[in-house]
């Protein structure tokens, strides 16, 4: 009789799922402070929780899916999220400092777009092979 093994939670997988809460925290965040970080941001309430949304979402298929693939597609998802989140940071302290004041929305708007995308890069990718006895 064949059984399905579990993989190892190995640091990577914790690190995967870390990064998931983070996403959900920050969602949360988005959500309830939506007013007050809109106007520090110089972007509107609604597009904070629409945000914060996108967040829950990707945060949650991100903690969902540890299980079904591969932390090296994990790896590669969060490393090209991480390098788009700190491109446009970037971007946007750059317009800030040149007097723009669409330096937040760029930001935000990467926050909306970015989760959405990371997410759907996950659930489309090939399932992780698993062991059997």
């Amino acid at each position: 009789m064949a059984q399905v093994v579990a993989p190892p939670v190995t640091r990577q997988k914790v690190g995967a799922i870390a990064d998931g809460a983070f996403k959900v925290l920050l969602a949360a965040v988005s959500i309830a402070g939506a007013a007050p970080l809109g106007r520090l941001l110089g972007t509107p309430a609604w597009l904070m929780v629409v945000t914060g949304v996108a967040l829950l979402i990707g945060g949650g298929i991100e903690i969902g899916y540890t299980r079904s693939r591969s932390m090296r597609t994990y790896t590669w998802l969060m490393v090209a999220y991480d390098s788009g989140w700190v491109l446009t940071a970037l971007v946007g302290a750059l317009m800030a400092w040149q007097g723009s004041s669409a330096g937040g929305e760029v930001w935000i708007g990467y926050q909306t777009a970015a989760p959405i995308a990371f997410a759907a890069l996950l659930i489309a990718a090939k399932p992780a092979r698993t062991a059997s006895v």
